[in-house]
């Protein structure tokens, strides 16, 4: 089986129809379908059910979409090693991050990684901290950030520890002035993204006896940020969401200590990558010139 077999699986996996997945690959549709057909014909078992909206995995296609990923992998460190051995640096990289870091971390990040290894790519996933984690397993992503607990076996290096705040309107004052207790929340809506319903702030809710019907939902955090603020219910966000957000809004601790803890995970073979370990340290640098004494690692 060739590797470029392997790749026109993947592709039409990541775009789900065979005609977006030859625009990804610069071949004709017909190419596609053919290496399809005959990859199912050496692997003895169909990949894909064919309908009208596009492509879907079978039982069977994503048994072995790991393995094909694996493969991919190891070919994209082969390359990257190749170049390390000519000095040339090239590869590339796939970063998962949820929306917050995407916004506050990665730019200056990227920024200063492509300054010194401009030939390295990089394509940026935003998406939530299961969802990160899951993609480093199995490899899609090579490296990405979530928040502690993380269940898996994979490469966990805790990055810092961030506060959690409640979010309220104008006109809402606690009855403690500076900080927000279990009364103050009580038949209170809150509003939160679906995604964030998790870990941390789960946590606080169910602390705070909230009850999961008097949860609305929005899209992201400035929307959050603009609901809150028209008076529609209250808010969770954590220190780094609010870095970069604007509202007529009042933030105020909990009279509980609650935090979430940012962490970088990898998987054991995509960590050794010579472009995974680059932007490791690159992180990590980052981390400890902005944290300094609050940091973890």
């Amino acid at each position: 089986m060739s590797s470029f077999s392997y790749e026109v699986f993947h592709a039409v996996v990541e775009h789900k129809t065979f005609y977006q997945a030859a625009v990804a690959l610069n071949v004709t549709p017909s190419a596609v379908s053919h290496s399809i057909n005959q990859l199912e014909t050496e692997l003895g078992f169909p990949l894909f059910i064919r309908n009208r909206t596009g492509a879907e995995l079978t039982s069977d296609g994503a048994r072995i979409l790991p393995i094909v990923q694996e493969i991919l992998n190891t070919e994209e460190r082969l390359r990257q090693e190749a170049a390390n051995i000519q000095g040339l640096n090239s590869g590339s990289l796939r970063i998962g991050a949820f929306s917050s870091v995407c916004i506050n971390w990665l730019p200056t990040i990227i920024r200063k990684f492509k300054k010194k290894y401009p030939k390295i790519d990089i394509a940026i996933v935003q998406s939530n901290f299961n969802d990160i984690v899951n993609q480093i397993k199995i490899g899609t992503i090579d490296i990405g950030f979530s928040a502690l607990p993380i269940d898996e076996q994979l490469l966990v290096t805790p990055l810092v520890s961030e506060q959690i705040f409640c979010i309220t309107p104008k006109d809402f004052i606690p009855k403690h002035k500076t900080y927000v207790t279990k009364a103050d929340v009580a038949n209170q809506n809150f509003i939160l993204q679906q995604i964030d319903y998790d870990k941390d702030t789960k946590r606080a809710l169910d602390r705070y006896n909230v009850r999961p019907n008097s949860i609305r939902y929005s899209i992201d955090d400035q929307s959050i940020l603009a609901m809150v603020e028209s008076g529609l219910g209250m808010g969770i966000l954590p220190e780094l969401a609010l870095q970069k957000l604007s509202g007529d809004v009042n933030i105020y601790p909990f009279d509980e200590d609650f935090h979430r803890t940012i962490a970088l995970v990898t998987n054991k073979v995509q960590a050794t990558a010579p472009s995974t370990a680059k932007i490791t340290t690159a992180i990590e640098m980052y981390i400890k010139d902005r944290y300094q004494d609050s940091l973890l690692v």
